[in-house]
């Protein structure tokens, strides 16, 4: 692929992958190496990171179609081979995140995908993209279920902070939607809700002791929306700009 033509998003918003039961096997070898290279990488380049998993789950029966998407990362790559993770030494201590869900954005099983990000200061630290484990019935269990996950997440980087000396009191998390938070802080609302899961109402807990401070940010400002679904050009350069990803040479 030297010669191949770049590409300026790891994956076109156009793209619904599935398992394409009639579509051209391919070498499982090859595509399994791929997965594995691009794994490795999204230590140091969070901006592939939701595009390599859609395709990583897709390993034990992969076809053409997969191919064509993992190699459109690749041509990503060659578009930003100098990309990289910018860490500032004036950068403050303080501990905030963002938090995401596509709601039954898995074509194959209509799970959504939870995506969240942690700065320290202006340093990112943290990030992930991942399906959920149940099928959510509505954008507010998806987004609630997503920020309930990355909660203990926060706990625990804050008790590393401790270790450190740094203690971290009122930690922010960004959600675009007002409906999960609102049910996070607001108990009546539970009666309605008893289909969410029972280990994510811990989250309610800490919001009521001070651990966790929620707070509202329109879509256009949600950083994690770049690990749950593809974005167009526009709004991921901007997120990625968001992410600290920028030319090291």
């Amino acid at each position: 692929m030297e010669n191949a033509k770049t590409s300026k998003t790891p994956m076109s918003t156009s793209t619904k992958l599935d398992k394409d039961e009639q579509g051209k096997h391919v070498d499982q070898k090859l595509y399994r190496s791929m997965i594995g290279s691009l794994l490795y990488l999204t230590a140091s380049r969070p901006d592939i990171l939701f595009s390599v998993c859609l395709c990583a789950r897709f390993q034990s029966n992969h076809k053409e179609s997969h191919l064509f998407a993992v190699k459109r990362i690749f041509k990503y790559l060659a578009y930003t081979p100098t990309l990289g993770l910018w860490y500032s030494r004036d950068s403050s201590f303080d501990l905030h995140s963002y938090s995401d869900a596509n709601f039954g954005g898995y074509k194959v099983d209509r799970k959504s995908t939870s995506g969240s990000c942690q700065y320290l200061g202006s340093m990112l630290v943290s990030w992930f993209s991942k399906k959920q484990n149940s099928v959510a019935l509505s954008t507010t269990e998806a987004e609630y279920i997503a920020v309930g996950s990355f909660c203990a997440q926060i706990l625990w980087q804050k008790q590393q902070l401790v270790d450190y000396g740094i203690c971290v009191k009122d930690v922010s998390i960004k959600c675009d939607n007002t409906s999960s938070i609102c049910l996070a802080k607001n108990p009546v609302h539970h009666s309605r809700t008893k289909h969410i899961d029972i280990r994510y109402h811990f989250l309610r807990e800490h919001v009521e002791c001070g651990d966790i401070v929620l707070e509202y940010i329109p879509t256009e400002k949600q950083v994690a929306d770049i690990f749950t679904k593809p974005l167009d050009e526009n709004s991921f350069s901007k997120f990625r700009r968001e992410l600290c990803l920028c030319e090291l040479e």
